[in-house]
């Protein structure tokens, strides 16, 4: 009798365990659905930051087609162009090897936008 109770609680404990099984670790388990939930966090965080890119886009492509404010702005950050009677100012780091070629770069387009200007 004793063995048999044994033998059933220990059959019992196993079935428990099987049923507990697929809730668990199976295709529909507790684990996969955490794991399922932190991609689909990862996803709408990476969205709402590709909507924030694409409103920002977009405000940029409007204010282009829109007015002249906005392609002066770009010239003169991007280009470093320049209106007449005005004076191109550029400040470099001295401790970066680089800099020399571009103070000769600017110096040089300066000098000819100045020869450009006077003829």
């Amino acid at each position: 009798m004793f063995t048999t109770r044994r033998s059933v609680t220990i059959i019992l404990l196993l079935l428990v365990l099987a049923i507990q099984y697929p809730l668990w670790l199976g295709k529909g388990g507790w684990l996969r659905v955490i794991e399922l939930n932190n991609q689909l966090s990862a996803t709408v965080q990476k969205n709402e930051e590709l909507k924030a890119r694409n409103a920002r886009l977009a405000s940029d492509i409007k204010s282009l087609q829109e007015g002249d404010e906005a392609i002066e702005d770009r010239a003169r950050s991007e280009l470093a162009m320049v209106k007449r009677n005005e004076i191109f100012v550029q400040l470099l780091d001295s401790r970066t090897p680089e800099n020399s070629e571009t103070v000769e770069k600017t110096t040089e387009r300066t000098e000819k936008s100045d020869r450009s200007r006077k003829n």
